[in-house]
């Protein structure tokens, strides 16, 4: 395992069947994909929209397209890939569930990991501090937050029922360590493998 790779990233790639074929959306400089294709023998691409970072997904030799999530996936057939990614990504997304949906159209299965906004810690700063939470897994202020949708483990869990998706693993940490019991109340961040019903 990589060293550079962050906690949520490692969960994803001890998922990660070898050579499979892989989407990453918002696959950022091209970390988790880097890591895949050396250590499991992965193929596959990454979309990323900002410039820098996919430069710097190009020079670690990823397959990376520039692109907007927001115009979906269309440029995919039906099934191409085993498993796509969303790395503290579909919080950042207008159209969370039609993005999802589509997901689920061109792959078997996805892994989806997203700071939880019903963590303790964030429904104190907001009840006692009367304030948009700031924390290790959302460090951004209320005014310059690239994320558009906050969401709880129960959030995401009624998404995914009314969209017919099946939830086959769930881990929820907080400081690195797994949250068993109240999850919803003591885990800062979330991971999910899901797929067909």
């Amino acid at each position: 395992m990589s060293y550079e790779l962050r906690e949520d990233l490692q969960w994803i790639s001890q998922r990660i069947k070898p050579k499979s074929h892989i989407l990453d959306l918002g696959c950022g400089t091209g970390s988790l994909l880097e890591n895949l294709m050396r250590e499991k023998q992965c193929t596959g691409y990454g979309i990323e929209i900002d410039t820098e970072k996919v430069i710097k997904a190009m020079s670690r030799k990823i397959n990376v397209i520039q692109a907007n999530l927001e115009d979906g996936l269309k440029n995919f057939d039906d099934n191409s890939f085993d498993m796509v990614i969303f790395s503290q990504t579909i919080q950042s997304m207008k159209n969370t569930e039609t993005i999802l949906r589509d997901t689920m159209r061109v792959a078997k299965e996805a892994i989806v990991t997203f700071p939880n906004f019903g963590y303790w810690k964030n429904r104190l700063q907001l009840a006692l501090g009367g304030h948009m939470p700031v924390s290790e897994n959302m460090p951004y202020q209320w005014y310059d937050t690239p994320n558009i949708h906050w969401c709880t483990l129960q959030d995401f869990d009624l998404l995914c029922e009314k969209n017919h998706i099946r939830i086959l693993e769930r881990t929820v940490m907080s400081n690195g360590k797994v949250v068993n019991k109240l999850p919803n109340l003591l885990g800062s961040l979330a991971m999910y493998r899901i797929g067909h019903s």
